[in-house]
């Protein structure tokens, strides 16, 4: 069985990242996601698709994304009911969220995005904030490493292609 969901489009509201009773993180938003065709003289048509980030995947999102920015998500689609106060039963359907990325898009006035994501347990993700755009890294980005880390090969003996 296979249920995978990839996904690229603007996200429609505020971010408003919560805490479970137990202090899971969790947070839902829509994107909007426009459709690959249109009819001859119509408009393309838009679908609003609900998305659900959990733990430190939602404390990413809420901190580095934003109303109106461009967001690429790959997860699962899942179902559920619920019944309204009225006893109407309700059918949802929803993304949730395994992984996320930039989609290179740059910020308003031609920045980017550095995408060191810090790891410290003592940040405070409550308030969502603004992401470093300058090319320096954070003093507690994840480290990619530099050219030092490999050596010159000055034979091709032996390689395969």
């Amino acid at each position: 069985m296979l249920n995978r969901v990839i996904l690229m489009g603007r996200i429609t509201q505020d971010l408003d990242l919560r805490q479970t009773p137990t202090g899971v993180s969790v947070l839902t938003f829509t994107i909007a996601v426009d459709r690959g065709y249109a009819k001859q003289g119509e408009e393309r048509q838009t679908d609003f698709i609900t998305c659900v980030a959990w733990r430190q995947q939602a404390e990413f999102i809420s901190r580095y994304f934003a109303k109106g920015r461009m967001i690429a998500v790959e997860g699962n689609l899942r179902t559920r009911t619920y019944d309204d106060k009225n006893g109407t039963k309700h059918y949802v359907t929803e993304v949730y969220v395994d992984s996320v990325s930039f989609t290179g898009e740059p910020k308003q006035g031609g920045n980017t995005y550095n995408a060191g994501y810090s790891n410290n347990a003592s940040n405070n993700y409550s308030q969502p904030q603004q992401p470093a755009y300058n090319n320096a890294p954070a003093k507690d980005s994840i480290a990619i490493g530099d050219f030092s880390d490999f050596e010159e090969v000055l034979s091709d003996d032996g390689v395969p292609f």
